[in-house]
């Protein structure tokens, strides 16, 4: 299979506009984002529109910490920001909830917020109940909810679903509005890929992802632009499928910015019971698993490591306590196009909430970082991302490449096809996917 070249979503803004006008008003509105620096979090409203926006918001389920709540909530009622209370000059005037239960909150919502007006479809939503387009943004939340899970242990989140009424949509109409869609693009890398090349051609900004990448960071650093990576480490506590995300897209956050820009990944094989333990115990990537100074410098980044052993002092983990603490424990290897080396490990029961990323550097060096997840009443790693798609709305073009959520779809994918089968080792030519990042940070610093 041929070497598929990636390059950042258009701007454009209409159905049919020709393939000049779409390039020409890409460029237009990245030179007014890096003249401004827009795309920094907390320059985000610098362009200040003529009206209020006014978006539509479609849901899976809205309730008390789902992921519709935390940014949903945001736009409607603020956050706090940069010792402040922020408040986003953008109406949500619309809003489909597929599973409405007794914990719902979307009613309340309606109730309160005399713009916001809830409806049956999600086509109606988009509409507001006319004939045409009626909203300058979409947000597509689909997690969390009632959904069947696939023989591969994969919960059947119908976000491609949703994105194609929205599509449907914008061809009746014959105009677009810019899209987020929440974490990965899909469970299915066919219905990934369908959804990025089909925004490239109606040219709709499009934006996707974790919060992880964009939240508060210990020590708050970034991978030097252009820095050689040899190795990379990222480790989690995190589930199949919907918590693999949430780990590679913090890891591909900081390695996508290494010199040459992202080439795509050649392989992935999946580890996990013995073959699991085997590749910690050899330490190494040639012994088939990883650098263990790697792994240790992601471990002790964490301020939630568990240890098995009754002690108050900050005790590193041995082998046999992580084995003991962590049973469950898994793991996906991949080797990208350029020979970077890259795990993330998946420690079930040794670090309870804190996602770190280390990478050997060229010369020996290391670089290590904690992604903060803080206090999970507040859940305010959601702010920053809510502030980026509040840039997506505003200029119609994402802070940060979809293709790095187009990648680690993909990635997230292969890794649950393998560990599906038996830790086979895959090739994965269709995930040949080249770009380059933004070379300032966008993670939230303050």
């Amino acid at each position: 299979m041929s070497e598929t070249k990636i390059y950042s979503a258009s701007a454009g803004k209409l159905a049919g506009m020709t393939r000049e006008h779409s390039r020409r008003a890409f460029l237009k509105t990245s030179a007014v984002l890096a003249a401004t620096g827009l795309a920094c979090p907390a320059q985000s409203a610098a362009i200040r529109p003529k009206r209020r926006l006014r978006i539509a918001a479609l849901t899976t389920i809205y309730h008390k910490y789902s992921h519709s709540q935390h940014i949903v909530d945001r736009f409607l009622e603020g956050y706090g920001w940069e010792g402040r209370h922020y408040r986003p000059e953008i109406d949500v005037v619309a809003m489909y909830v597929e599973q409405v239960g007794a914990n719902d909150l979307s009613r309340e919502r309606a109730s309160r917020h005399p713009e916001l007006k809830l409806y049956p479809t999600i086509r109606e939503a988009l509409t507001c109940g006319g004939r045409e387009l009626a909203v300058d943004g979409v947000l597509l939340i689909g997690e969390h909810g009632n959904y069947p899970v696939n023989e591969k242990g994969q919960t059947l989140y119908p976000r491609y679903e949703y994105f194609r009424q929205i599509v449907d949509v914008y061809r009746r109409s014959g105009k677009t509005a810019p899209v987020f869609n929440d974490k990965h693009l899909s469970w299915s890398w066919e219905h990934a890929r369908e959804m990025y090349d089909t925004a490239r051609e109606l040219g709709f900004g499009f934006m996707a992802g974790s919060s992880l990448p964009v939240t508060w960071r210990q020590p708050a650093i970034d991978l030097p632009w252009g820095e050689r990576v040899e190795e990379a480490v990222g480790i989690w506590n995190g589930w199949l499928d919907g918590g693999d995300i949430h780990v590679l897209e913090a890891l591909q956050s900081i390695v996508e910015r290494r010199r040459g820009g992202e080439t795509g990944v050649r392989w992935v094989e999946a580890l996990r019971g013995d073959r699991f333990w085997k590749a910690m115990e050899a330490g190494t990537w040639a012994g088939g698993g990883w650098d263990r100074r790697l792994m240790e410098a992601a471990l002790s980044r964490s301020n939630q490591l568990q240890s098995p052993r009754e002690t108050y002092s900050n005790a590193f983990p041995t082998l046999s306590d992580l084995r003991r603490a962590a049973p469950e424990s898994y793991a996906y290897r991949f080797e990208y196009m350029d020979g970077l080396r890259a795990s993330i490990i998946q420690f079930r029961g040794a670090v309870v909430g804190d996602c770190n990323v280390a990478a050997r550097l060229a010369n020996g060096r290391q670089f290590s970082t904690m992604f903060y997840l803080p206090y999970s009443t507040m859940r305010n790693f959601f702010s920053p991302q809510v502030h980026h798609i509040e840039t997506l709305f505003r200029t119609g073009v994402s802070p940060y490449p979809v293709e790095r959520t187009l990648l680690t779809t993909g990635m997230t994918a292969a890794g649950v096809d393998s560990l599906y089968q038996q830790g086979k080792r895959l090739d994965t030519p269709h995930l040949q996917i080249r770009y380059r990042s933004t070379r300032h940070s966008t993670f939230w610093r303050t």
